[in-house]
């Protein structure tokens, strides 16, 4: 690195211990299932308590197999705000486990209860697989919200990286859909919204600050497949942003998809839609994940917590 590096110390350490072990497709050529050992490597046990968890298969008159959930209900008392979480990994790595530490610490600190969705990935499951997978369990939450303890004027939808590109999908698609579940806001963490990988984000953090340019455009190629449609997979290119529910940007720095989450949420405030953006200097894509260890981690999840307890729901 450059005299000058925009990460903060620790995150420096965390972020090149994590790609010493991670390999990226500049490199050489890649495979998933080297990948998904390498997401999954170091998992440990459960951090923080919930009252319950549990998990269930979601199923639907249009999915070709039922969607496994895991849900996470936290100690306070109903009724509660639901969040539909969707985990990253380029809609090609991590599942329910990698992505346990984050969906507990969210219940515990907004006091919702999260529906985390191991929808299915890429390539096996090209798009719009994962798509189709995320809305069902939408759907399936927002007809089970009193079941689960919940308000059902106060569904949410949440995810980090390829999981907030689902998010902002589900967010679309409901607000085009006269049956769809009434959306009360999307969480967005550090989300993939443009295949185009525009703005200068993706040439200052291409290679060096762990989620590269060429990760990226990899993840793409994956999702994708043969004949998949980038626009169509792309909610930032979505001609009509009018209507759609409330929203949290959350971003790091130093991060290649920095600039098109920042260019999403500009083109949400244009469109009338409340739009927050939160972002962190110092940190790197995936950062949330050092919640315990990065304290802009545990800054950054609060924040995301409280706006998911003070936004109103879809009835308000």
């Amino acid at each position: 690195m450059t005299a000058h590096d925009p990460l903060t110390p620790q995150a420096r350490t965390l972020c090149d211990a994590m790609s010493a072990t991670f390999p990226d497709p500049a490199d050489g050529p890649l495979d998933a299932d080297t990948l998904r050992a390498a997401a999954r490597a170091g998992l440990g046990k459960p951090a923080v308590p919930m009252r319950s968890v549990t998990e269930r298969r979601v199923s639907a008159p249009d999915l070709d197999a039922p969607v496994p959930v895991r849900i996470y209900e936290p100690g306070s008392d109903g009724p509660r705000p639901l969040v539909v979480f969707l985990h990253g990994g380029g809609w090609v790595l991590c599942d329910l486990d990698t992505h346990d530490g984050l969906c507990r610490r969210l219940a515990a600190l907004s006091g919702a209860s999260v529906v985390s969705v191991d929808y299915r990935r890429a390539p096996e499951h090209p798009f719009p697989a994962a798509s189709h997978d995320a809305y069902a369990v939408a759907r399936w939450a927002a007809a089970h919200a009193r079941e689960l303890g919940c308000d059902p004027h106060r569904l949410f939808v949440a995810g980090d990286s390829s999981g907030g590109n689902l998010a902002a999908a589900v967010a679309q698609r409901a607000q085009g859909d006269p049956e769809g579940p009434a959306i009360a806001g999307q969480l967005l963490l550090y989300p993939v919204l443009d295949h185009r990988l525009g703005g200068e984000s993706p040439v200052a953090f291409e290679r060096g600050f762990f989620h590269t340019t060429a990760h990226m455009r990899w993840y793409w190629e994956q999702y994708l497949g043969v004949g998949g449609d980038p626009v169509a997979a792309s909610p930032g290119l979505a001609p009509d942003l009018d209507g759609l529910p409330p929203a949290l940007v959350l971003l790091a720095d130093c991060d290649p998809l920095r600039d098109e989450g920042l260019a999403y949420a500009r083109r949400l405030t244009r469109a009338g839609v409340p739009a927050e953006v939160a972002l962190y200097p110092g940190v790197f894509h995936g950062f949330l994940g050092a919640a315990g260890f990065l304290p802009e981690a545990d800054v950054a999840l609060a924040r995301a917590a409280a706006w998911l307890t003070r936004t109103p729901g879809t009835g308000a």
